[in-house]
């Protein structure tokens, strides 16, 4: 079964990322045919300047493959760097109704947000499609603000297989229930747009500054605590064991610790998780001309994939003669 899904370059990863799409993901590898893309002409919507999108397009890259992104496995690309996307696109905007876009849930978020009406926030959709259908995609694992997006990609080619036939495979959406939310420092969902994340890579002594700032109760040293609501046991306990979970449990039930220790606990156990990964990216961070070949190579992996479908929906359009 053939998995896709795409990656904004939008900056630092944090752990709600790893453990909401990353993991996942990268899980899957194992399993199925994992298509993954960095979307940098998605994150031109977004009003990234030049310069900031090329460093953050190589820094997605870098982070993916030192959290085990395996471009031997799974197929693993810049979007920018399958032109047919773009071609994909253009055909399909004849298929797409203006009415169609104009429910986007995305367009209206983001017009509330303030961001400038443009074409390119307008048609993101339709990028989506193209992004979707260009490679016979299966299945695209996607949270349940996404939904839409997939269902918009599947009415496009409806429309496009009823005048040519049966071009497109129809994608479907996979909203995994038990994709863990993870808890921000104030204890609402992680978010960069919340303002409360706890970074994946970076420096020791600032990640410990954030997690100390974790929001908890005010509860006398030496009385019982509850772990259930605490922001730290549940972020705590996405990195830890059965056992290990019911020893922090009984620390908490005991008393004598402060939710202080548990934050410098929090922040150990966090710190060895990552250790590998952070080694990982080091060496990466320091041999991009090697990232930059795994891309390339992935790009070439991608077209191969991409090229006879545009072959096709030239030919049936009249692109070709």
């Amino acid at each position: 079964m053939r998995l896709f899904t795409g990656i904004q370059p939008s900056g630092d990863l944090h752990i709600g990322n790893y453990f909401g799409s990353i993991e996942p993901m990268i899980s899957a590898q194992d399993e199925h045919d994992v298509f993954a893309f960095i979307a940098n002409y998605h994150a031109m919507s977004s009003g990234t300047g030049a310069e900031r999108l090329a460093e953050l397009t190589i820094q997605a890259a870098t982070d993916f493959l030192a959290l085990g992104m395996d471009p031997k496995k799974s197929t693993f690309w810049v979007q920018s760097d399958v032109k047919e996307v773009v071609e994909l696109y253009w055909v399909l905007s004849a298929f797409t109704p203006m009415g169609l876009l104009e429910r986007a849930h995305s367009y209206k978020d983001k017009m509330a947000k303030g961001i400038a009406a443009n074409h390119n926030l307008f048609s993101y959709p339709v990028l989506m499609a193209a992004d979707i259908l260009l490679f016979s995609s299966e299945v695209v694992p996607v949270g349940k603000d996404q939904i839409q997006h997939v269902e918009i990609a599947r009415d496009i080619a409806i429309k496009f297989n009823n005048a040519y036939g049966d071009i497109f495979i129809l994608p479907e959406y996979k909203v995994d229930e038990n994709v863990k939310t993870v808890p921000g420092t104030d204890g609402s969902k992680m978010s960069k747009s919340y303002g409360n994340t706890i970074n994946i890579f970076g420096e020791e002594k600032k990640q410990q500054k954030v997690i100390k700032k974790i929001v908890t109760e005010n509860v006398p040293l030496e009385a019982p605590k509850e772990y259930e609501n605490c922001n730290v046991y549940n972020i705590a306990k996405l990195f830890l064991s059965e056992n290990d979970c019911i020893e922090l449990q009984n620390r908490y039930k005991k008393g004598g610790e402060g939710h202080g220790h548990f934050k410098i606990y929090l922040a150990e156990i966090l710190w060895e998780y990552y250790r590998p990964y952070r080694e990982k990216r080091e060496y990466y961070a320091s041999h991009q001309d090697e990232v930059r070949e795994i891309l390339k190579m992935g790009a070439d992996k991608a077209r191969k994939v991409a090229i006879p479908m545009i072959e096709k929906v030239r030919s049936v359009t009249g692109i070709k003669y």
